[in-house]
């Protein structure tokens, strides 16, 4: 015997109690689990009269969580709550005024956690790149990671420059 389909707004406080959603996130895995649209909207709207859901406060945790403790570049994070189903005016807000030093140390870390041997500056430029850095912090964080190891080739870190 087949076991009864819970009501959608139970099937929600389940998946909130594993993690937590945006309302837009919810609302797709909810119709993914074949709920009608009506039962999905009272589910959601009970949720957000209880304060279950609020999509406001969730994105500013889940942006501080990764600008905070990840080196993440601020697109990556951006592109990140994007596709958690925040809406853009919500993750925009989020973002503080003057980002360019977390930028640098960010760039930095991720040169540090990537490359462990000599590697030549124009490649790591274009790894920091395709991780959503821009240019400037590119440039800036290889000058600033080679300057803290001295002990690299510098000939070698100087090859594609020329």
């Amino acid at each position: 015997m087949k076991k009864p389909k819970p009501p959608a707004l139970h099937k929600a406080v389940e998946l909130l109690a594993r993690q937590e959603h945006s309302t837009a996130k919810l609302r797709e895995k909810l119709q993914r689990h074949g709920y009608p649209a009506e039962e999905i909207e009272a589910a959601l709207t009970r949720l957000t009269e209880k304060h279950y859901l609020d999509d406001e406060a969730a994105c500013q945790r889940e942006f501080q969580y990764f600008y905070e403790g990840s080196a993440l570049s601020l697109r990556q994070i951006c592109q990140k709550l994007l596709q958690r189903g925040f809406p853009s005016a919500l993750v925009t807000a989020c973002v503080p005024e003057d980002t360019a030093e977390r930028e640098k140390g960010s760039a930095q870390k991720c040169l540090a956690q990537k490359f462990r041997t000599a590697t030549p500056r124009e490649k790591m430029k274009v790894f920091l790149y395709r991780r959503g850095f821009s240019y400037t912090t590119c440039e800036q964080a290889a000058e600033a990671f080679l300057a803290e190891h001295p002990d690299w080739n510098a000939e070698e870190a100087h090859d594609f420059d020329e």
